[in-house]
């Protein structure tokens, strides 16, 4: 099927996307956002906070080895994910509803940007100095009686615009 191995997949070129989760509680959560990381070729996950992290078998079960291809790194605190992540050159997004986001159809990438994603806690959200501290807030619009949607969900439709966009 022509699929890259986790060696082949850390040798390709960047795509200019990362993920951050921001206190993301579930490792089944942990291991999804994982597989859509390592399905649309993100550069690097940054697991901060109460995040679970590899080896686990909670994640492996929903990442089925993409925790081997996809690069990460733990932070003890968002921020200092974002500051390390931002002097490398990405700009900040939260994946959050706010009253001045850009609704996700709306949202067209500068060309040659690199965009890392804030996702936040399953219950809280992208806490507020997450939000307060990104370049600007990303919302995927929403047509129903509900208002969000499971974490994991959210990582695979912003990071399918993002890769469709960039690469």
């Amino acid at each position: 099927m022509d699929r890259l191995d986790a060696r082949q997949y850390k040798e390709r070129p960047g795509s200019g996307i990362a993920v951050v989760l921001d206190n993301v509680r579930s490792a089944h959560n942990v291991g999804s956002a994982f597989r859509s990381a390592d399905c649309f070729k993100a550069d690097q996950i940054w697991l901060c906070g109460i995040c679970a992290t590899p080896p686990s078998a909670e994640i492996h079960k929903s990442a089925l080895g993409a925790e081997d291809s996809v690069p990460w790194h733990w932070a003890a605190d968002t921020m200092e994910a974002i500051r390390a992540l931002r002097a490398d050159g990405y700009t900040i997004v939260s994946a959050e509803q706010t009253t001045e986001s850009v609704k996700l159809d709306k949202f067209t990438p500068r060309p040659g940007c690199k965009y890392a994603v804030v996702f936040g806690n399953e219950v809280d959200g992208v806490s507020q100095e997450v939000v307060d501290a990104s370049d600007f807030s990303l919302e995927i619009p929403q047509y129903g009686t509900k208002h969000s949607l499971n974490v994991s969900v959210s990582i695979g439709i912003i990071l399918w615009q993002l890769h469709f966009q960039l690469c």
